[in-house]
């Protein structure tokens, strides 16, 4: 399985989220840089993948309400897609 990190340190804005995200999944130029594209692409992955978020209180300090919607995209993606493992830095799981 693949793990993928998204540091909420490094994350200072949406676009910065969505940058990191591209590059450590390895999506297309293309994509919609949007919530709703980035649970698409979660959800359709077929190769199995865990996404770690580190220091998501960052994420969720520096991004607000968007990044706490951020994280429940995550969570309903996973929920949505077997193939999908995401965990938080602490070791919680994010459909808990």
């Amino acid at each position: 399985m693949e793990t993928i990190t998204l540091d909420g340190g490094a994350v200072c804005s949406r676009e910065s989220a969505y940058e990191l995200l591209a590059a450590a999944l390895g999506l297309p130029d293309c994509w919609g840089r949007n919530l709703d594209a980035l649970y698409d692409v979660l959800t359709e992955r077929g190769t199995p993948v865990r996404l770690v978020v580190l220091r998501r209180e960052l994420l969720e300090e520096r991004l607000g309400d968007y990044g706490r919607a951020l994280l429940e995209t995550l969570k309903d993606a996973e929920r949505n897609n077997p193939a999908l493992q995401v965990l938080y830095g602490d070791g919680s799981h994010a459909s808990s």
